[in-house]
């Protein structure tokens, strides 16, 4: 276990090095920072560290910069979250609050925060697994074509075509919709299935093939897998920290090109909790030069996706963590209202 004295060490050596991109020396942390000590037992304290493996020295003669080790000490036991200011605040909802539909949302939200952390901004959509389901609609576009739309709670609206075996008259569409809507608004997508299994033999044995066929079509939708769609912005920002990435920025931008990349890094969807993965503890070895703030957002008191942002491991965690657990705050009070 450091001393605390030594954890303070630590902090300063985050701080200064995310400051001013310069590896941090005894004299400098003496004269920035109110440690109570001199340079002699900071020089001490500095060689321990290096010893534990939290902070390195990249140059013969140089001060030194934190390790990942050093960093995820840093962020599990030094780094408050930063709040974000009055203005911030009703910037980031004024700028949301204007959006007009869940595309909108996800787009502007991406936006923002790319802006707000001057990161990489990832936002994944609702998963359609943990929705619920607000409204099915079903429109005839043609005697044996209909277009069946199903909406979630979450605002995501899922359009299909559905081509029938015969003509669907009116009648049957309008009892269908009604019937259809009985059972499954409010529930979970994943209940759906067993409470509609038996819907076609309430009608009459002529309309069942088309009955058959819409429900069949409204399963389909609810458990594809290609449902998982991320949006990710701000990848000029990285151009910004060519020197953060010891070789190129090449391997971080081809990963983040990489949807599965994407989805794994922000991790499990049900998990609402903060996240931070620094360097090495990042799976894919095009982005261990990176770390990654992600955090769940939702309409209610459980997470339907994730949002995050990814960057150098020499970030700004307080304000960047602050960032994405406001704007996911945000996200979820608009779902939540739509």
């Amino acid at each position: 276990m450091l001393s605390e004295r030594r954890l303070e060490v630590l902090r300063a050596i985050v701080q200064d090095y995310v400051g001013t991109e310069e590896p941090v020396g005894s004299k400098a942390l003496t004269e920035r920072h109110q440690l109570g000590v001199s340079p002699a037992t900071v020089r001490n304290d500095m060689a321990v560290l290096e010893e534990e493996g939290y902070i390195a020295q990249p140059h013969t003669s140089a001060g030194r910069i934190p390790t990942d080790k050093g960093y995820r000490l840093f962020v599990d036991k030094l780094a408050g979250v930063k709040p974000l200011s009055a203005a911030e605040r009703r910037a980031i909802q004024n700028f949301l609050d204007g959006a007009v539909d869940l595309d909108d949302v996800v787009g502007r939200t991406v936006r923002l925060l790319a802006q707000l952390t001057r990161q990489v901004a990832v936002v994944q959509y609702p998963s359609l697994t943990r929705s619920s389901v607000r409204h099915v609609e079903l429109l005839s576009l043609a005697p044996a074509r209909l277009m069946l739309v199903l909406i979630t709670d979450t605002g995501r609206v899922e359009q299909r075509i559905v081509d029938c075996a015969g003509p669907v008259g009116e009648t049957v569409l309008a009892d269908l919709r009604a019937r259809l809507n009985s059972r499954v608004v409010g529930r979970r997508f994943s209940d759906v299935p067993p409470l509609v299994q038996d819907l076609a033999e309430g009608f009459e044995p002529d309309d069942r093939p088309a009955v058959a066929t819409v429900l069949a079509t409204l399963l389909e939708t609810l458990v594809e897998e290609k449902e998982e769609r991320i949006m990710l912005g701000g990848a000029a920002n990285l151009t910004r920290f060519n020197h953060d990435f010891p070789l190129t920025i090449r391997p971080v931008l081809e990963a983040l090109e990489e949807q599965m990349v994407l989805l794994k890094l922000l991790g499990e969807t049900w998990d609402p909790s903060m996240t931070v993965r620094i360097g090495h503890e990042n799976f894919h070895e095009g982005l261990n030069s990176t770390s990654v703030v992600a955090v769940g957002y939702g309409s209610g008191d459980e997470a339907v996706a994730k949002l995050g942002v990814v960057g150098p491991t020499r970030m700004d965690y307080p304000g960047t963590m602050g960032a994405v657990r406001a704007v996911a705050r945000y996200v979820g009070q608009i779902l939540a209202e739509s």
